[in-house]
C-alpha cells in the first residue's frame, strides 16, 4: 500500500514539474513577444536591424516554449504515462490544432531567422503569430485545468 501511494504522488508531481516547465517557457516567450510588439510599428529596415537581437531571442525562446510541450509534455501522453482518462481526452482532442500551430511556429522561426523579410512582413506574421499563440495558450490552459482539477480532486 505505502508503495502505491508513493507511486501515486511520484506520477502527480511528474504531471505537475511537466505543467510548470511548459508554463515557465511560455511566460519567457509571451514576455519576449511583449517587448517585440513594443516596437511596433515597424516601418522601415531600420526597425529591423535595431531589433535583430530582440527578435532572435524570440525565436529561440518560441522554440523553446514549443519543444517543451512537444518533447516533454506531449511524449508524456505518447509513453502512456499518463493514466488518468479525464485528462488523456483533452489531450486528445486538443493534439491535432496544437500540432498545426506548431507548424506554424516552425514557419514563423524559420523565415525570421533568415533575415530575409520586410518590416511590413514582420508587422503581419507577428500578428498572425500572436492570435494562433492564444488559442494554443486556450488549448494548453485546457490540459493544464484537466491536469489541476483532478489533482485537487485525488488530494481532497
Amino acid at each position: 500500500m505505502a508503495a502505491e501511494i508513493k507511486q501515486f504522488v511520484e506520477r502527480r508531481t511528474r504531471s505537475r514539474e511537466l505543467i510548470q516547465k511548459l508554463v515557465d517557457a511560455r511566460t519567457d516567450m509571451l514576455t519576449l513577444y511583449g517587448k517585440l510588439a513594443e516596437n511596433h510599428p515597424f516601418d522601415k529596415d531600420d526597425d529591423l536591424k535595431s531589433i535583430g537581437k530582440l527578435l532572435q531571442d524570440f525565436c529561440n525562446s518560441l522554440i523553446d516554449y514549443t519543444a517543451e510541450a512537444h518533447f516533454h509534455l506531449y511524449k508524456h501522453f505518447a509513453d502512456n504515462a499518463e493514466r488518468r482518462q479525464v485528462v488523456k481526452e483533452v489531450a486528445e482532442q486538443i493534439y491535432s490544432r496544437i500540432a498545426e500551430i506548431t507548424q506554424t511556429i516552425v514557419d514563423f522561426n524559420d523565415k525570421y531567422t533568415k533575415d530575409t523579410t520586410s518590416p511590413e512582413e514582420l508587422e503581419q506574421d507577428l500578428s498572425k503569430l500572436g492570435e494562433k499563440l492564444a488559442d494554443r495558450i486556450e488549448l494548453e490552459d485546457q490540459l493544464i485545468d484537466a491536469f489541476s482539477n483532478i489533482s485537487s480532486a485525488a488530494t481532497a
